[in-house]
């Protein structure tokens, strides 16, 4: 997925092959269709969101129930990959792709904590995400607070 570079920034060129392999586990539905609908972060008043798991790792649910929040990882899957340098919007210059919280970098692996509305068989009902609909899911963890 390319995407237009802006004044400024630098590409790189990527690896021929990758050192690691993962299982997307499922896919993360919103009501976001493209990139520029998405919020630059979630909120958790925000939409519920739901994360579909497929059926082979739903046992692995068990023990969410009764958690307020969840760590969601998911892979930003049409961003680009090959920046070094990016021109974010609504800033003047350039920084280095390791400064800015961008989905463009070399494993567009995104974060969320989120409000666990409902632990479903199928899978999740969430509140704070920020990603297009259909998103493949990475994982899910507990989140504690501090």
């Amino acid at each position: 997925m390319d995407y237009p570079i802006r004044p400024g920034e630098i590409a790189g060129v990527l690896p021929e092959s990758f050192d690691a392999g993962l299982y997307f586990i499922g896919r993360i539905r919103t009501p976001w269709t493209n990139r520029s609908d998405c919020p630059r972060r979630g909120a958790h008043d925000g939409p519920i969101c739901r994360i579909e798991l497929e059926e082979r790792w739903r046992p692995a649910l068990a023990g969410l129930e009764g958690r307020e929040t969840i760590q969601i990882l998911y892979f930003m899957h049409l961003a680009r990959r090959d920046l070094l340098v990016q021109a974010p919007k609504g800033r003047e210059g350039t920084v280095g792709t390791f400064a800015v919280r961008s989905p463009v970098r070399p494993n567009p692996i995104a974060s969320s904590i989120v409000k666990l509305e409902a632990v479903k068989p199928e899978g999740l009902l969430v509140r704070g995400l920020d990603c297009v609909d259909g998103t493949p899911l990475v994982d899910i963890k507990p989140h504690f607070d501090r």
